[in-house]
């Protein structure tokens, strides 16, 4: 990645450092992230990363949301910093995000934000406990028709992780997954300084391949979408390869009339890289109009 002067915003966002918080669910140590106030009036703010990422990919967008509210991200069990598992899915997911929530005091009637695989896990938990958030925002989230779901089944990651010889070398080999363009080099670096970790022989990813496994998406993901009890919004990039002007027309036939969905210009899957501004002001503005 080319040398890139982080802008004075990412700066001041990363200088509000969070608390690192661990919480034991199923025998497994998960590991989570918290800003803003011990309390507040305001319902509190919990996201969730994609497939293979980690928390610190919110880092630079949860400070400008966490002035009034707690705020938290989770490392997910095989992803981040928190523990593995041999077995994974939502049913140890749902009570990852459950623990979370109830430990990070983030109030009686919180909200999820969850991105791409994160939303996945949002509908999981919301299909259980959905009665209990103020709302839900799915950030470009593909939920496609049962049918073309199941045409099109999602693969699992099989590869073996590589290890690298040294720091250097594997940072430059940091990829965004699906891969896409992204100009903001100095949000790539940050996040992929927090993607790895030292092994025997060198370096390697912090996830567990095994963490990415297809068997996540084996459930009635549209059934729980429209059964969902709590308000919902949707964010996803005008430029997007998993949510299409076609997928975002179908969620929104799943959604009750006038909730939110964003087409957010000049941004793809992983738009809070390509828009955190635009990304920080559109969830603004779908919390105002929650009143939340």
């Amino acid at each position: 990645m080319a040398d890139q002067l982080a802008p004075e915003w990412f700066q001041h966002a990363l200088a509000q450092a969070p608390a690192s918080r661990w919480v034991s669910v199923l025998d497994c140590d998960i590991h989570y992230l918290r800003w803003g106030p011990a309390a507040s009036d305001r319902p509190g703010l919990l996201f969730l990363h994609a497939g293979g990422a980690h928390a610190q990919w919110w880092s630079f967008i949860a400070p400008f949301l966490a002035e009034d509210r707690a705020v938290s991200a989770i490392d997910f069990s095989g992803m981040g910093d928190s523990g593995r598992r041999e077995h994974y899915g939502s049913a140890c997911h749902v009570p990852e995000i459950a623990a979370v929530l109830a430990d990070a005091d983030l109030g009686e009637r919180p909200i999820i934000v969850g991105h791409s695989f994160g939303g996945f896990m949002a509908l999981c938990y919301g299909d259980q406990h959905g009665a209990d958030l103020s709302g839900m925002v799915f950030i470009d989230t593909p939920l496609r028709p049962e049918v073309e779901a199941k045409a099109n089944p999602t693969k699992a990651y099989t590869r073996p992780k590589p290890v690298h010889p040294d720091l250097d070398t594997i940072l430059k080999r940091f990829r965004l997954g699906p891969t896409q363009p992204c100009e903001n080099d100095y949000i790539l670096d940050f996040i992929a300084q927090h993607s790895v970790v030292k092994c025997e022989g060198g370096w390697t990813w912090k996830f567990d391949v095994a963490a990415r496994g297809a068997d996540h998406h084996d459930e009635p993901l549209v059934d729980y979408l429209s059964n969902m009890t709590c308000r919902k919004a949707l964010i996803y990039g005008a430029d997007s390869s998993m949510v299409s002007s076609d997928i975002a027309e179908y969620m929104r036939g799943l959604f009750a009339p006038g909730e939110p969905i964003i087409c957010m210009p000049e941004a793809h899957h992983h738009l809070f890289l390509d828009q955190p501004l635009a990304f920080v002001a559109a969830l603004r503005a779908i919390l105002s109009g929650w009143n939340a």
